[in-house]
């Protein structure tokens, strides 16, 4: 499935850590967890972060694999973590709910436990208990252990380009 992305939303490491941050606050009272599962890949950098954050020790990986570069394609699990009383009392963490199909995937294995991600996309927040940011279903989030320092030109330049008619 590939989906038009219009817009890019660039994401620092600072960012990515205040907004994890964020996400351990919202979460901090809602109740005592057994622990931490950050859904491999893109779930475990804020799942560390919130580890910390919420002193929590036991931390497991889910690995779903649904995304290569630009596009989401079919889901498949990797490995999954044994988990008693269908993942009640632990906490599901992964950086992005675009459509939801991960969590999905996630909530037939474990359907009692919280699902929680730090940026969301319409569709993929219907599926979430806790988010902290939403951007549009046409954006794509560029997080930062797939970014590079390079130039980017001005949106200005950006729009104007796509307003132009094709050059022949």
């Amino acid at each position: 499935m590939t989906t038009p992305y219009q817009k890019d939303f660039p994401v620092s490491w600072e960012e990515l850590h205040r907004d994890s941050k964020a996400l351990a606050w919202r979460l901090s009272d809602q109740q005592n967890w057994i622990g931490i599962v950050g859904i491999a890949r893109g779930g475990l950098v804020p799942a560390c972060i919130m580890a910390r954050e919420l002193n929590i020790r036991n931390v497991e990986t889910l690995c779903i694999a649904s995304y290569d570069h630009k596009d989401q394609g079919d889901a498949k699990i990797i490995n999954a973590p044994d988990l008693k009383d269908g993942g009640r009392g632990w906490l599901f963490i992964d950086d992005l709910a675009d459509t939801g199909k991960t969590v999905q995937i996630a909530k037939k294995l474990y359907p009692h436990a919280h699902y929680a991600c730090v940026y969301g996309k319409p569709e993929g927040i219907k599926q979430i208990h806790t988010f902290v940011t939403e951007v549009s279903q046409d954006t794509w989030i560029h997080f930062p252990w797939d970014l590079s320092y390079q130039y980017s030109a001005p949106i200005a330049d950006q729009v104007r380009k796509e307003k132009l008619p094709e050059q022949a």
